[in-house]
């Protein structure tokens, strides 16, 4: 198909605000740069990061487009590549941003081809989710089999990507916090051992309880301060922690660090969106052979719903898509329906 001139996009009216001043505007399809490839986007992620860089509030790389969107699927429709996916072929991928909007220039190197087995919808809430998952458990924590590992904001889609993911591990037991029950069964179905409703009081308690005083390996936390002295206290001896966010605020108050020393602690904090393309490409092909995707296309066949879809959203839809995550009402991920192939 001949390529357009423009594209429709998402824009934030006055550069940055709330989710009402999201609109779709008339902008300029992006220029392929070397190693890129052009494509149409049908389907793109929603992440809560989305969210923080339309308030002003999250860092954009220098090199993004200022297009929100991280994560995307579709099919190739140019390309200025030695190698990789070629026009025609059906992918999907993770870039820096630009994928709110018709077509999204991306490296050939952050493409995965698309599983005939996967939609486009499924395929759009893999990377971004399924990558962050990877990376804090395995390159950040360096879980081991047979290890116990609790999850923040379990029903969240990279909740439950670690979840699915500490479980094929081989952890031992997966706790997750979580806001509902629903959302806590949520969690189970996809394999964790329990989860805690952090609304029903200290969720720590509950967490010595259930482990019997002995807390956990791992831990992955999205609240950061708001979490900070429960988070060191459920650690085990040697435990590690990464912090992937900080919905429960930056700024920790009357806290011991004791912990830290005593119990030998490791906390480590990363966001995948400021790691240079290197790296994440790595990431992305060690998911590949780790055979993830793979995995992904027998879960689904196997009816098992391991990506777990809250729900698709036309792109004209984006605000409400926006409040919904701000709202913390979904279980498993939010996509746009950017096109229909």
């Amino acid at each position: 198909m001949s390529v357009p001139k423009t594209m429709k996009a998402v824009q934030v009216r006055g550069g940055k605000g709330a989710s009402d001043k999201l609109f779709l505007d008339d902008v300029d399809v992006p220029q392929l740069r070397d190693g890129e490839v052009l494509v149409r986007v049908l389907t793109a992620g929603v992440n809560r990061m989305d969210c923080l860089e339309r308030e002003g509030q999250y860092p954009v790389p220098a090199h993004s487009n200022g297009i929100m969107g991280v994560e995307y699927a579709g099919k190739v429709v140019a390309s200025n590549a030695s190698d990789g996916p070629k026009v025609g072929d059906e992918v999907f991928g993770l870039t820096v941003g630009g994928c709110y909007a018709e077509y999204v220039a991306a490296p050939a190197s952050m493409l995965l081809q698309k599983p005939a087995e996967l939609s486009f919808e499924e395929c759009a809430a893999v990377p971004e989710v399924w990558l962050t998952a990877y990376q804090a458990l395995f390159w950040l924590n360096d879980l081991k089999k047979g290890e116990d590992v609790l999850v923040h904001a379990g029903a969240s889609s990279v909740g439950l990507a670690a979840v699915q993911l500490a479980r094929r591990h081989g952890a031992r037991n997966i706790y997750v916090t979580a806001g509902s029950p629903e959302k806590i069964e949520t969690c189970k179905s996809v394999g964790a051992t329990d989860g805690i409703n952090y609304k029903d009081g200290d969720w720590a308690e509950k967490l010595k309880s259930l482990t019997g005083d002995g807390g956990v390996d791992v831990i992955l936390d999205f609240l950061g301060a708001s979490y900070f002295a429960q988070n060191l206290a459920s650690l085990k001896r040697d435990g590690r922690m990464s912090m992937q966010g900080f919905m429960g605020g930056v700024k920790v108050d009357d806290t011991s660090l004791a912990p830290i020393l005593m119990k030998r602690l490791r906390i480590t904090g990363s966001t995948l969106r400021s790691r240079d393309l290197e790296y994440q490409g790595r990431l992305l092909q060690e998911l590949q052979k780790q055979g993830i995707i793979d995995a992904l296309v027998k879960a689904e066949q196997d009816n098992k719903h391991r990506i777990v879809i809250h729900k698709v959203f036309d792109l004209a839809q984006v605000k409400e898509a926006h409040d919904m995550m701000e709202a913390n009402q979904n279980s498993g991920k939010i996509v746009l329906r950017v096109a229909r192939d």
